[in-house]
Protein backbone atom coordinates (compact mmCIF):
# COMPACT_ATOMS: atom_id res chain seq x y z
CA UNK A 1 0.00 0.00 0.00
CA UNK A 2 2.87 2.35 0.75
CA UNK A 3 4.38 1.71 -2.69
CA UNK A 4 1.00 2.31 -4.34
CA UNK A 5 0.44 5.53 -2.41
CA UNK A 6 3.91 6.77 -3.31
CA UNK A 7 3.40 6.01 -7.02
CA UNK A 8 0.03 7.81 -6.98
CA UNK A 9 1.37 10.81 -5.04
CA UNK A 10 -1.09 10.43 -2.18
CA UNK A 11 -0.96 9.20 1.41
CA UNK A 12 -1.49 5.66 2.66
CA UNK A 13 -4.41 6.99 4.66
CA UNK A 14 -6.05 8.22 1.44
CA UNK A 15 -5.54 4.85 -0.26
CA UNK A 16 -7.11 3.11 2.73
CA UNK A 17 -10.02 5.56 2.67
CA UNK A 18 -10.60 4.96 -1.05
CA UNK A 19 -10.51 1.22 -0.52
CA UNK A 20 -13.03 1.44 2.33
CA UNK A 21 -15.33 3.54 0.12
CA UNK A 22 -15.10 0.95 -2.66
CA UNK A 23 -13.37 3.36 -5.05
CA UNK A 24 -10.58 0.85 -5.66
CA UNK A 25 -10.86 -2.91 -5.66
CA UNK A 26 -9.37 -5.00 -2.86
CA UNK A 27 -5.79 -6.13 -3.41
CA UNK A 28 -4.74 -9.66 -4.20
CA UNK A 29 -3.58 -11.31 -1.00
CA UNK A 30 -0.88 -13.86 -0.40
CA UNK A 31 -0.88 -14.66 3.29
CA UNK A 32 -0.43 -11.36 5.11
CA UNK A 33 0.86 -9.57 1.99
CA UNK A 34 -1.51 -7.37 -0.07
CA UNK A 35 -0.50 -6.94 -3.70
CA UNK A 36 -1.65 -3.92 -5.69
CA UNK A 37 -1.08 -3.66 -9.44
CA UNK A 38 -1.24 -1.22 -12.34
CA UNK A 39 -5.04 -1.29 -12.42
CA UNK A 40 -5.15 0.09 -8.88
CA UNK A 41 -2.69 2.83 -9.80
CA UNK A 42 -4.68 3.69 -12.93
CA UNK A 43 -7.88 3.94 -10.87
CA UNK A 44 -6.19 6.26 -8.35
CA UNK A 45 -4.98 8.50 -11.16
CA UNK A 46 -8.48 8.54 -12.63
CA UNK A 47 -9.94 9.53 -9.25
CA UNK A 48 -7.43 12.37 -8.97
CA UNK A 49 -8.21 13.62 -12.47
CA UNK A 50 -11.98 13.54 -11.84
CA UNK A 51 -11.54 15.38 -8.54
CA UNK A 52 -9.56 18.05 -10.38
CA UNK A 53 -12.52 18.42 -12.77
CA UNK A 54 -14.91 19.10 -9.91
CA UNK A 55 -16.43 15.66 -9.33
CA UNK A 56 -17.26 14.65 -5.77
CA UNK A 57 -16.15 11.38 -4.20
CA UNK A 58 -19.77 10.24 -4.07
CA UNK A 59 -20.15 10.95 -7.78
CA UNK A 60 -16.88 9.17 -8.57
CA UNK A 61 -18.02 6.15 -6.53
CA UNK A 62 -21.24 5.99 -8.54
CA UNK A 63 -19.35 6.32 -11.82
CA UNK A 64 -16.93 3.58 -10.77
CA UNK A 65 -19.82 1.30 -9.87
CA UNK A 66 -21.41 1.90 -13.27
CA UNK A 67 -18.13 1.11 -15.03
CA UNK A 68 -17.66 -2.04 -12.98
CA UNK A 69 -21.15 -3.20 -13.98
CA UNK A 70 -20.55 -2.33 -17.63
CA UNK A 71 -19.76 -4.80 -20.34
CA UNK A 72 -16.17 -5.69 -21.12
CA UNK A 73 -15.15 -4.35 -24.52
CA UNK A 74 -14.47 -7.89 -25.70
CA UNK A 75 -18.08 -8.77 -25.01
CA UNK A 76 -19.25 -5.54 -26.65
CA UNK A 77 -17.26 -6.09 -29.85
CA UNK A 78 -18.05 -9.79 -29.77
CA UNK A 79 -21.69 -8.96 -30.40
CA UNK A 80 -20.56 -7.79 -33.81
CA UNK A 81 -17.57 -5.54 -34.44
CA UNK A 82 -18.61 -2.44 -36.40
CA UNK A 83 -17.54 -2.71 -40.03
CA UNK A 84 -17.68 1.00 -40.84
CA UNK A 85 -17.38 2.64 -37.42
CA UNK A 86 -14.13 3.46 -35.64
CA UNK A 87 -14.05 2.64 -31.91
CA UNK A 88 -12.46 5.26 -29.64
CA UNK A 89 -10.45 4.57 -26.49
CA UNK A 90 -10.91 7.08 -23.68
CA UNK A 91 -10.03 7.51 -20.05
CA UNK A 92 -12.80 8.46 -17.64
CA UNK A 93 -11.51 12.07 -17.44
CA UNK A 94 -11.41 12.32 -21.25
CA UNK A 95 -15.01 11.12 -21.44
CA UNK A 96 -15.93 13.69 -18.79
CA UNK A 97 -14.37 16.41 -20.95
CA UNK A 98 -16.65 15.46 -23.86
CA UNK A 99 -19.77 15.93 -21.74
CA UNK A 100 -18.68 18.34 -19.03
CA UNK A 101 -21.18 18.38 -16.21
CA UNK A 102 -23.43 15.73 -17.76
CA UNK A 103 -21.31 12.60 -17.35
CA UNK A 104 -23.60 11.40 -14.56
CA UNK A 105 -23.92 7.77 -13.45
CA UNK A 106 -27.42 7.70 -14.98
CA UNK A 107 -26.20 8.92 -18.38
CA UNK A 108 -23.21 6.60 -18.22
CA UNK A 109 -25.46 3.64 -17.48
CA UNK A 110 -27.75 4.60 -20.39
CA UNK A 111 -24.76 4.67 -22.75
CA UNK A 112 -23.57 1.32 -21.40
CA UNK A 113 -27.05 -0.17 -21.86
CA UNK A 114 -27.15 1.07 -25.46
CA UNK A 115 -23.85 -0.65 -26.13
CA UNK A 116 -22.14 2.65 -26.94
CA UNK A 117 -19.55 2.11 -24.22
CA UNK A 118 -17.49 -0.84 -23.05
CA UNK A 119 -14.64 -1.13 -20.58
CA UNK A 120 -11.10 -2.38 -21.05
CA UNK A 121 -9.37 -2.25 -17.69
CA UNK A 122 -9.37 1.42 -16.73
CA UNK A 123 -10.01 2.49 -20.32
CA UNK A 124 -13.42 3.16 -21.83
CA UNK A 125 -14.13 2.22 -25.44
CA UNK A 126 -16.84 4.06 -27.38
CA UNK A 127 -18.11 1.89 -30.21
CA UNK A 128 -18.26 4.73 -32.75
CA UNK A 129 -16.23 7.90 -33.27
CA UNK A 130 -19.09 9.36 -35.32
CA UNK A 131 -21.70 8.76 -32.62
CA UNK A 132 -19.39 10.16 -29.94
CA UNK A 133 -18.71 13.33 -31.93
CA UNK A 134 -22.37 13.84 -32.85
CA UNK A 135 -23.52 13.31 -29.27
CA UNK A 136 -20.97 15.81 -27.98
CA UNK A 137 -21.98 18.33 -30.68
CA UNK A 138 -25.67 18.06 -29.71
CA UNK A 139 -24.80 18.59 -26.05
CA UNK A 140 -22.75 21.67 -26.98
CA UNK A 141 -25.85 22.99 -28.77
CA UNK A 142 -27.71 22.87 -25.48
CA UNK A 143 -29.53 19.54 -25.73
CA UNK A 144 -29.27 17.58 -22.45
CA UNK A 145 -27.25 14.40 -22.78
CA UNK A 146 -30.05 12.40 -21.15
CA UNK A 147 -32.39 13.45 -23.98
CA UNK A 148 -29.74 12.70 -26.62
CA UNK A 149 -29.39 9.17 -25.24
CA UNK A 150 -33.16 8.71 -25.01
CA UNK A 151 -33.48 9.76 -28.65
CA UNK A 152 -30.62 7.41 -29.57
CA UNK A 153 -32.56 4.53 -28.06
CA UNK A 154 -35.56 5.33 -30.27
CA UNK A 155 -33.33 5.76 -33.33
CA UNK A 156 -31.82 2.35 -32.58
CA UNK A 157 -35.28 0.76 -32.65
CA UNK A 158 -36.10 2.35 -36.03
CA UNK A 159 -32.67 1.48 -37.42
CA UNK A 160 -33.13 -2.17 -36.47
CA UNK A 161 -36.47 -2.20 -38.29
CA UNK A 162 -34.96 -0.60 -41.41
CA UNK A 163 -32.04 -3.04 -41.41
CA UNK A 164 -34.44 -5.97 -41.13
CA UNK A 165 -36.58 -4.60 -43.97
CA UNK A 166 -33.57 -4.21 -46.28
CA UNK A 167 -32.02 -7.57 -45.40
CA UNK A 168 -35.34 -9.37 -45.94
CA UNK A 169 -35.82 -7.59 -49.28
CA UNK A 170 -32.37 -8.55 -50.55
CA UNK A 171 -32.51 -12.12 -49.24
CA UNK A 172 -35.85 -12.63 -50.98
CA UNK A 173 -34.23 -11.96 -54.35
CA UNK A 174 -30.47 -12.49 -53.94
CA UNK A 175 -27.85 -14.54 -52.13
CA UNK A 176 -26.86 -13.84 -48.52
CA UNK A 177 -23.43 -12.56 -49.52
CA UNK A 178 -25.11 -9.85 -51.60
CA UNK A 179 -26.46 -8.11 -48.48
CA UNK A 180 -23.08 -6.60 -47.65
CA UNK A 181 -22.37 -5.68 -51.27
CA UNK A 182 -25.70 -3.85 -51.55
CA UNK A 183 -25.34 -2.18 -48.15
CA UNK A 184 -24.47 1.27 -49.62
CA UNK A 185 -27.80 1.26 -51.47
CA UNK A 186 -29.71 0.83 -48.21
CA UNK A 187 -27.78 3.67 -46.62
CA UNK A 188 -28.50 5.94 -49.58
CA UNK A 189 -32.23 5.25 -49.39
CA UNK A 190 -32.35 5.96 -45.65
CA UNK A 191 -30.28 9.15 -45.98
CA UNK A 192 -32.45 10.45 -48.85
CA UNK A 193 -35.72 9.65 -47.07
CA UNK A 194 -34.50 11.22 -43.83
CA UNK A 195 -33.40 14.34 -45.71
CA UNK A 196 -36.80 14.69 -47.38
CA UNK A 197 -38.61 14.01 -44.10
CA UNK A 198 -36.63 16.81 -42.45
CA UNK A 199 -37.54 19.10 -45.34
CA UNK A 200 -41.22 18.33 -44.88
CA UNK A 201 -41.04 18.70 -41.11
CA UNK A 202 -39.12 21.99 -41.14
CA UNK A 203 -41.13 23.53 -43.99
CA UNK A 204 -44.34 22.51 -42.25
CA UNK A 205 -43.31 24.21 -39.04
CA UNK A 206 -42.24 27.33 -40.96
CA UNK A 207 -45.61 27.67 -42.74
CA UNK A 208 -47.65 26.98 -39.60
CA UNK A 209 -45.84 29.55 -37.46
CA UNK A 210 -47.53 32.63 -39.03
CA UNK A 211 -50.95 31.00 -38.50
CA UNK A 212 -50.25 30.56 -34.83
CA UNK A 213 -49.06 34.15 -34.53
CA UNK A 214 -52.23 35.52 -36.22
CA UNK A 215 -54.41 33.65 -33.74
Amino acid sequence: MEELADAAGITVRTVRFYRERGLIKPPRREGRIAWYDETHLARLRTIAALLDRGHTLNGIAELSEAFDRGRDVGELLGIGAPTEETPVRLTAPELADYFAGQDTPENLQAALDLGYLGTDGEEIVHISRRLLDVSAALVREGIPLAEVLAAAKRVREHAESLATLFADLVLAHAAEQDVERLRPLAKSVVEAELSMALDRKLSGEATSEPCRSRR
